[in-house]
């Protein structure tokens, strides 16, 4: 299966990492933005194909896309690959706003309805990290039900730089990005959507013009809920960290590591194949392609998290 990956950044570079051991997979093309930083990092891949014109990157042979470009292209860019007949995964998030979303879904039943089923996918990597994972499963099996969840979400991102330290040529965003992930996880991990949100924010950035600190609240219709709060202002320990609270256990989150209440480690490398969650995503993407099936984080199943988040949004309107 040969893949064309849109965006040669920091978080292209961990799917191609991934796929690297994926059997039968190879990211056979790459489209950039400018031409030079293109070609280099074709070159750095030893890949041949390469270029800055999606309409012409999709004219290669290949037959899946996996888009990691600037949020604010990600619905336009998702829908001319899906009219072009290819599958595709598009990272977190799929849009920034509920609109574009809705219209990627249906750029995919679109193709669906001429006869050409295609896989839409969103990059929601929580659903696949090991530690989520072994709750999750602990959670189907009937063994734990989630109380609460106390997630942070934390940066240090006064200036406009991406992961790995480059300048970006976009703005990211608390809500529409990293809110995105625990939205939708915790519904996922509720096993229900989200019936009740709010959201506050703080100032926004003289130059961003972005909020820098937020706080979201969340609540299930059988009581569940789920605090969240997020900064680019943290000037310490960096990332996401979640507390689940359960009926039957507490369990702390930090990446792929896993630890009970009192901090107890808990072993979670047979959880899946690997303990890379970028990686378990794409193999779900390719092994949807390959048996025909709607993947685990499909743009439909990740559509309801897109609906909190423009209700969240429209929280934060209202409360300026």
């Amino acid at each position: 299966m040969k893949v064309l990956m849109v965006g040669h950044g920091a978080f292209a570079q961990k799917h191609m990492d991934g796929i690297k051991n994926i059997p039968g997979v190879e990211v056979s093309a790459i489209c950039g933005r400018r031409e030079d930083a293109t070609q280099a990092a074709a070159t750095e891949r030893g890949i041949k194909h390469w270029g800055t014109d999606l309409t012409e990157c999709l004219k290669f042979d290949v037959d899946a896309v996996i888009i990691t470009s600037a949020t604010q292209v990600h619905a336009a860019q998702a829908i001319q690959c899906l009219k072009a007949g290819k599958h595709v995964q598009v990272e977190i998030p799929m849009a920034d706003t509920l609109a574009d979303s809705k219209a990627i879904l249906a750029a995919q039943q679109e193709m669906a309805a001429k006869g050409k089923n295609l896989i839409a996918m969103a990059g929601h990597t929580r659903r696949f990290n090991p530690s989520h994972q072994w709750i999750h499963k602990k959670i189907q099996a009937g063994e734990l039900k989630v109380l609460q969840m106390d997630v942070q979400t934390y940066f240090f991102r006064r200036t406009n730089l991406n992961a790995a330290g480059g300048v970006r040529s976009w703005t990211d965003h608390l809500l529409w990005h990293h809110a995105c992930h625990t939205v939708d996880l915790f519904a996922y991990q509720a096993g229900e959507p989200v019936k009740h949100a709010f959201a506050l924010e703080g100032p926004h950035h003289p130059d961003l013009k972005i909020a820098m600190d937020m706080s979201i609240g969340m609540k299930t219709a059988s009581g569940a809920v789920c605090t969240l709060s997020l900064s680019f202002n943290n000037d310490g320990s960096l990332g996401t960290y979640f507390r689940y609270i359960c009926d039957n256990g507490t369990y702390l989150c930090r990446y792929d590591d896993l630890f009970d209440g009192k901090n107890n480690q808990i072993d979670v490398s047979q959880v899946d194949v690997s303990m890379n969650g970028i990686e378990l995503q794409d193999r779900e993407f390719f092994a949807a392609i390959k048996e025909g099936r709607e993947p685990n984080a499909s743009i439909a199943q990740c559509l309801p998290a897109m609906q909190t988040l423009d209700e969240l949004e429209q929280c934060l309107h209202r409360t300026k």
